[in-house]
């Protein structure tokens, strides 16, 4: 198998098992579809802990006002009685206004904490670190374990307009998020290597050959944005090491300079008239009371 170390720009992502003969349509779907896949992992992730904090989303219409303001205008939350979580809420007010403040129960509270921590264990970077492989499986089962953990706490569901129900049937709307950037279409994604982009149509063999143990590391770039920046010759690790040894080294020269002085010419064994003292009698003549 030919193992791919996906970055995305200097930032590692995951590792990706594949073949020489795999066509490279099929290596980039597939490596979108799990770049992708993990990114909504991560916005459930940091979306979860609110609904475990706070309750479900306001109406879009309710988010950001006071409560004198919702009764001035006569607003109602309909999905409020509607959307109840497990053994029952427990209030927790929302100071930037986008949720009810009918929060789950503290055991509640905990299968959403702790399932969220296993979800991101499972496609988190480390696991390129560790020479795992993320499959798009690997994605769908910490998806379904996002799925399961709030269905659990919520059996009647979430609102509609609520952004985990949304990015769990696909309707999350990213426009004028900083997560929109983060995403990258299929038809817009690119695979570069060694400063050169792999084109579809081709396989992989067509560039680094027959060898099934290859392993190398690609980089994937929304279309139009040029080539990515190449590879240090260097990691951080190694860049750090050596500045290690350079700082050593430089201990020890800076220690045999200091050594290097005349403070040797004060030493017996460099008196030259040590053998004539000796003869004569001289030598270890203390002054003072015995």
């Amino acid at each position: 198998m030919v193992q791919l170390h996906v970055k995305r720009g200097d930032e590692s992502q995951f590792l990706f098992n594949t073949t020489v003969d795999a066509p490279l349509e099929t290596v980039i779907q597939q490596i979108t579809a799990i770049y992708n896949g993990r990114l909504k992992v991560d916005r459930l992730c940091s979306e979860i802990p609110e609904l475990a904090d706070h309750g479900i989303a306001l109406p879009p219409n309710m988010q950001g006002l006071t409560e004198e303001q919702i009764v001035e205008l006569n607003l109602k939350d309909e999905w409020e009685d509607k959307c109840v979580p497990s053994g029952g809420p427990a209030f927790r007010k929302d100071e930037i206004g986008r949720r009810n403040g009918q929060a789950p129960n503290d055991k509640m509270k905990e299968v959403l904490t702790r399932t969220v921590e296993e979800a991101k264990a499972l496609i988190s970077k480390k696991q390129a670190q560790a020479n795992i492989c993320v499959t798009m499986e690997m994605v769908k089962e910490a998806l379904d374990q996002l799925r399961g953990a709030v269905m659990i706490v919520y059996p009647m569901g979430l609102p509609p307009h609520d952004p985990i129900r949304m990015e769990f049937e696909d309707e999350e709307d990213l426009s004028g998020t900083q997560a929109s950037l983060q995403v990258i279409t299929e038809d817009e994604c690119q695979l570069w290597w060694a400063a050169k982009e792999m084109q579809r149509g081709k396989k992989l063999q067509d560039y680094i050959g027959k060898n099934e143990k290859t392993k190398l590391v690609v980089k994937i770039q929304k279309k139009g944005q040029g080539a990515p920046a190449r590879e240090p010759l260097i990691t951080d690790e190694q860049q750090k090491q050596m500045m290690m040894h350079y700082h050593r080294r430089q201990e020890e020269l800076k220690k045999l300079e200091e050594a290097d002085d005349d403070s040797y010419l004060d030493s017996e064994w460099s008196d030259r008239q040590a053998l004539k003292k000796q003869f004569q009698g001289l030598t270890n003549i203390k002054w003072g009371p015995r």
